[in-house]
């Protein structure tokens, strides 16, 4: 059919006049487009430190609600997906529910006992352990009554969640999985199961862990001084640790801290041991950017000799170089670590406070 030369131009005006408003209207429908149409993922929530992922009806519908409750008690109190927790109850128990041996009473073939599968001489020697004793292992109290009992579901869930986060959880949770079961089926299995319980079908990543949510940290420091230990300490991230390392390649947890004040032209004690009584103690809460944050962590520590250090990077969160199969060094939340010790302030240490004093004044 030919169109006449009115219908024509009539046809062209109003396609020209479509395009006009497209130029003009796009830009904003791009702007009001959530940002999973620009980079593949939804925007990520750097104020959440939760993570508190939801349930699918698939996990509610699978998981006994006691446990259900657990994985998400112990997952969020150390800092562990609780979906992966989840998952790796499923797939070695499914939930406590198995009747083979070692799930409710004794070990199976390879020495493993209790709902989440742990051997016997990684929970600490024995399947039922006083707190109040010596032990080197994960046995935990999951629900205050004083023992560690590889056979209580909260008591062995509280215990994997520490192993997972010991081992590069919640960043690198196939590394630490891969640690809990030496093989990458078992690695995928787990993974595949603790999508299908979270309502997203993801397994998330704490918000610090993103790129996405590298803050203007150094913008917000308290002053100058720390500004100078926060850039030279977030430019470390990424690399790896190394027990002893003072750089320029790899840190050890203190290590790290001790280069960053260097770095800002201040001097202090290279180790966690020597750090601790160093700096002024901070009660929790006034804690800012530059301060240190303890914990009682490693062979031959307590409450009143920590041995881990972290850098105080922002309220909540720290910079640290944990262990060498914890991943690389990482920006991390301080806030739901139950052996932290104290908070310290090494800028207020009297020989600190004299060598700023020829810093702003060399002629002194």
């Amino acid at each position: 059919m030919k169109l006449s030369r009115a219908r024509l131009a009539l046809v062209i005006g109003l396609a020209g006049m479509l395009l006009l408003v497209a130029v003009i209207v796009s830009p904003l429908l791009l702007m009001s487009m959530p940002s999973f149409l620009s980079n593949g993922g939804t925007t990520v929530d750097c104020e959440d430190t939760a993570q508190v992922e939801e349930a699918s009806d698939s996990a509610a519908s699978d998981i006994p609600a006691e446990y259900l409750d657990l994985y998400k008690e112990h997952g969020k109190k150390i800092g562990v997906q609780w979906n992966i927790l989840a998952a790796v109850g499923k797939r070695e128990t499914d939930h406590g529910r198995s009747d083979l041996p070692g799930v409710k009473s004794g070990t199976n073939y390879a020495g493993a006992a209790g709902p989440m599968q742990f051997l016997i001489s990684t929970w600490g020697g024995k399947a039922r352990i006083p707190m109040s004793s010596t032990y080197n292992g994960y046995a935990s109290d999951g629900d205050g009554d004083g023992v560690g009992d590889v056979y209580n579901p909260a008591d062995a869930i509280l215990g994997a969640a520490r192993m997972l986060k010991r081992n590069g959880a919640p960043e690198n949770v196939r590394q630490a999985l891969f640690v809990y079961n030496r093989a990458w089926w078992y690695v995928d299995q787990v993974e595949e199961i603790a999508r299908k319980y979270a309502k997203s079908g993801a397994v998330k990543v704490p918000p610090q862990a993103s790129e996405d949510c590298d803050e203007p940290l150094v913008e917000a420091a308290p002053n100058d001084v720390v500004a100078k230990i926060l850039e030279f300490a977030l430019a470390q991230r990424g690399k790896p640790y190394l027990w002893g390392g003072t750089g320029p390649d790899s840190f050890d947890c203190s290590g790290v801290i001790f280069a960053a004040y260097r770095a800002a032209g201040l001097s202090i004690p290279r180790t966690t041991f020597g750090q601790w009584p160093f700096g002024v103690k901070v009660l929790a809460g006034q804690e800012q950017p530059g301060d240190l944050v303890f914990f009682n962590s490693g062979p031959g520590t307590s409450a009143n000799n920590p041995g881990h250090v972290g850098l105080v990077v922002s309220k909540g969160k720290m910079l640290e170089a944990r262990c060498r199969l914890c991943g690389p060094i990482k920006v991390t939340s301080y806030q739901a670590r139950t052996n932290r010790v104290g908070f310290t302030r090494p800028l207020q240490n009297p020989d600190v406070l004299e060598q700023l004093k020829k810093l702003q004044n060399p002629s002194l």
